[in-house]
């Protein structure tokens, strides 16, 4: 579950301001990157498609039911996200948050 440690914190987490990113392995050596915790007044699936574009990569929004919209794109996208995120000014380095291995 890529949101476990995300659970042991508290439940205002995501209000914090806190931009929480996730990779989660499937099978073989294929992964999925999580970003969770985007202000909602962004429209995700236009970041998704900036972001596709961007890291040539496969992504969607999927509708968490305890965290609300996540995005998910396909590989290891960590770093990438990151810069692009405070490149693009949607989040301040100090507010990424990144987890996993």
């Amino acid at each position: 579950d890529p949101f476990a440690d995300a659970i042991k914190g508290s439940d205002d987490d995501v209000q914090d301001g806190l931009v929480h990113i996730r990779i989660q392995q499937r099978n073989g050596r294929k992964t999925l990157t999580t970003v969770q915790g985007l202000s909602s007044e962004y429209d995700l699936k236009k970041i998704v498609r900036a972001c596709k574009k961007e890291f040539a990569c496969n992504g969607t929004v999927i509708e968490h039911p305890e965290y609300g919209e996540v995005l998910q794109l396909q590989g290891d996208q960590r770093e990438n996200i990151c810069q692009w995120l405070t490149k693009a000014g949607l989040a301040k380095p100090e507010q990424l948050k990144v987890h996993g291995f």
